[in-house]
């Protein structure tokens, strides 16, 4: 049987948060293992989703809600016109170039979390129809999110990757663990 926990978990709250993160990061960033950058942009299922395209779209929103909560300015915020662009790759990019600004989202956000005085401490959410007026969360309310949303995306992910080769996530991460 094949560890899914890491090897020490502490029991701080926030390394427990992080490493839950970090699962859901790991599950989708191992199914595009192997893969060729046209297999990782096809789309196999039914839905327009594709590896590369998830890779994308879980790095840019785990950037969005750390802009968030940091109240900083995000460059890479979507539009309504730039938001199917969020689910592609564009202008050349590669699953290597996302997996690389990902790595960095991932440091950020972790040093953000770690150097936050409070999981309590709260940032307001922007005006949009599926938030409430004035709304705010906190940062745990942030990470719990983060691990929905991962986890949701990782699962798209597994589908995307056993439609491609009949490859899952046991085998995959084996495969890793190989080498």
């Amino acid at each position: 049987m094949v560890a899914l926990v890491p090897a020490e978990t502490p029991g701080d709250e926030r390394e427990a948060f992080l490493n839950f993160v970090e699962a859901q990061r790991a599950a989708i960033r191992r199914a595009s293992l192997g893969l060729t950058e046209e297999q990782a942009a096809s789309r196999p299922s039914a839905s327009e989703l594709s590896l590369s395209g998830v890779i994308k779209h879980v790095a840019e929103v785990e950037l969005n809600w750390l802009r968030l909560a940091q109240q900083r300015p995000n460059d890479r915020r979507r539009s309504q016109e730039t938001w199917s662009e969020g689910f592609r790759l564009v202008d050349g990019e590669t699953i290597p170039q996302m997996l690389d600004f990902w790595n960095g989202v991932k440091k950020e956000t972790e040093e953000f979390v770690r150097q936050v005085p409070s999981l309590d401490d709260t940032f307001p959410l922007p005006e949009a129809p599926w938030f409430p007026k004035d709304g705010r969360v906190s940062v745990r309310w942030m990470l719990l999110h983060l691990v929905q949303e991962m986890g949701r995306h990782a699962g798209h992910a597994d589908i995307i990757r056993e439609s491609l080769d009949g490859q899952d996530s046991f085998s995959l991460i084996k495969r890793e663990q190989e080498g």
